[in-house]
């Protein structure tokens, strides 16, 4: 009733969603290359949503291509009437995502050149997209818990690029730097709402 009402009125309708894909398997690292360069894109656009939505696309069509090393994934999310909310709740999302472990990238700690290289293998990433859009997005507004609805979740984030309808999105990952591991122990502890796929 109360969506009813606020589209009569004209107001605008937000969704908020972050989505949760956990990656696992020995062949993944190359997934790593991806965000890690999307990363330095994402800080270099200095906010610019276009350049983000770029990234995004990049990310969701790459993730697509890895959807037969798909383990797991969760979703969550809400609706506002109110920008303000929105960009509260996206905020509130951020900074969760952020605190998880391995989701924060120190790119300034020394980078270690001359040490020998030794880095262990992930055999996990978890990768955690939040998007605001204005609009209705079913295919983001249901349980993306099975392989199919994620699917059109990642092809529905593209077309909201395409068709400018983004307000905010945020890209963490996990493990963030090269040579951090995320083992199935920090799994259970820092992601606990995934569900296997």
């Amino acid at each position: 009733m109360r969506d009813t009402f606020n589209r009569m009125v004209g107001r605008t309708r937000y969704v908020v969603c972050r989505l949760f894909i956990h990656l696992g398997g020995s062949d993944i690292a190359p997934i790593l290359g991806v965000l890690n360069h999307a990363a330095r894109e994402a800080i270099d656009a200095e906010g610019d949503l276009q350049v983000l939505g770029e990234v995004l696309v990049e990310l969701s069509e790459t993730l697509l291509r890895y959807d037969e090393y798909w383990m797991s994934a969760a979703n969550e999310g809400d609706v506002f009437w109110s920008e303000g909310e929105a960009g509260d709740y996206v905020n509130e999302l951020f900074t969760d995502s952020a605190e998880r472990y391995g989701a924060d990238i120190d790119w300034d700690s020394p980078s270690g050149f001359d040490e020998p290289l030794s880095i262990p293998v992930t055999r996990n990433v978890v990768v955690i997209i939040t998007v605001a859009s204005e609009g209705e997005v079913p295919e983001l507004e249901t349980d993306l818990s099975n392989i199919q609805a994620l699917k059109e979740g990642l092809r529905a984030l593209i077309n909201l690029h395409y068709k400018n309808k983004l307000k905010a999105i945020q890209v963490h990952f996990s493990p963030a730097q090269l040579g951090d591991e995320l083992t199935n122990d920090h799994l259970l502890q820092y992601y606990p709402e995934l569900i296997p796929l």
